[in-house]
C-alpha cells in the first residue's frame, strides 16, 4: 500500500479540499491512520493563533491522527494570490527541504498522508519554480480531482498528460460538481472515464456546506490503496 499520495487539481477552486476530505473519510472507514498535509496555502485568515488556511484546518479535523497545525500547513501565506506572490509579499521563501522533512515525519506516524496541493498542476512557489517540482522529487501518486463545469475536459486531459509526461502515476480522479446547472453531466463523465486512464474512485454531488459532511460513501479508496 502506498504511503502518500498527491491530490492535485485541474484549476483553482475545483474541490481539492472536498475531494480531499472524502478521502480521508473514506480512508477512516478502512481503519487507517491518515495525516492530513497541506504544504502551502495563500488567502489565510490572520487569527490570534497565527495565519490559519481553512482548507488546511479541513484536512486537520478529517484524519484520524491530531498534528499540530504548523505541520499540517508550514506555509500559512496571508494573500489570496498565486502562492509565489504571496510568498514574496510575506518574505517567504519556500523551502522544499521543510516539505520532504514534515512529510517525512507525517508518514512516520500514520498509515498514509494525504497531500493536498494549491492550485492547478503547476502552480508556482517562486519566480523560478512549481509546487510539482516538489511532487516528482517525491515520487507521490496523485489523484486529480476535476470540477465538473464548463471547460472541464480541457483543463482535465491537459493536466492528465502533464502530470504522466512529468513522470507520475494517476492512481485515480475525482469528479466533483461544483455547478449544480452544468449541462451534460452525464456526456462530461463519459469522455472523462475515457480520456483519464486511471480509475474514477468517486463522484461528489453539489452540497450545500459540502465541506462539513460525512463525505465517505462518495470515493471507492480501495484502487488507491491496491496500487
Amino acid at each position: 500500500m502506498i504511503d502518500a499520495l498527491f491530490v492535485a487539481g485541474t484549476d483553482t477552486d475545483v474541490g481539492k479540499t472536498v475531494a480531499s476530505k472524502a478521502i480521508l473519510n473514506a480512508f477512516a472507514t478502512k481503519g487507517l491512520l491518515t495525516i492530513g498535509y497541506k504544504p502551502v496555502a495563500a488567502g489565510c485568515d490572520n487569527t490570534d493563533e497565527g495565519f490559519r488556511s481553512s482548507d488546511a484546518l479541513y484536512l486537520q479535523q478529517a484524519a484520524t491522527q491530531q498534528v499540530a497545525y504548523d505541520d499540517v500547513n508550514p506555509y500559512a501565506l496571508e494573500l489570496p494570490a498565486s502562492p509565489h506572490i504571496a510568498a514574496k509579499k510575506d518574505n517567504v521563501e519556500i523551502d522544499y527541504q521543510v516539505l520532504s522533512d514534515k512529510l517525512a515525519k507525517h508518514k512516520t506516524n500514520s498509515d498514509i498522508v494525504l497531500v493536498e496541493g494549491a492550485g492547478g498542476w503547476r502552480v508556482p512557489v517562486s519566480d523560478e519554480d512549481y509546487l510539482s517540482s516538489w511532487v516528482k522529487k517525491e515520487k507521490l501518486p496523485v489523484v486529480l480531482v476535476v470540477g465538473i463545469k464548463l471547460g472541464c475536459l480541457n483543463h482535465a486531459i491537459l493536466t492528465a498528460e502533464q502530470i504522466r509526461a512529468d513522470g507520475l502515476e494517476i492512481v485515480g480522479w475525482v469528479a466533483n460538481r461544483v455547478n449544480p446547472g452544468t449541462e451534460h453531466y452525464a456526456e462530461i463523465i463519459k469522455m472523462l472515464e475515457q480520456k483519464i486512464a486511471a480509475p474514477k474512485i468517486g463522484e461528489i454531488p453539489y452540497l450545500p456546506g459540502v465541506k462539513r459532511k460525512d463525505l465517505s460513501k462518495y470515493i471507492q479508496p480501495e484502487a488507491i490503496l491496491n496500487s
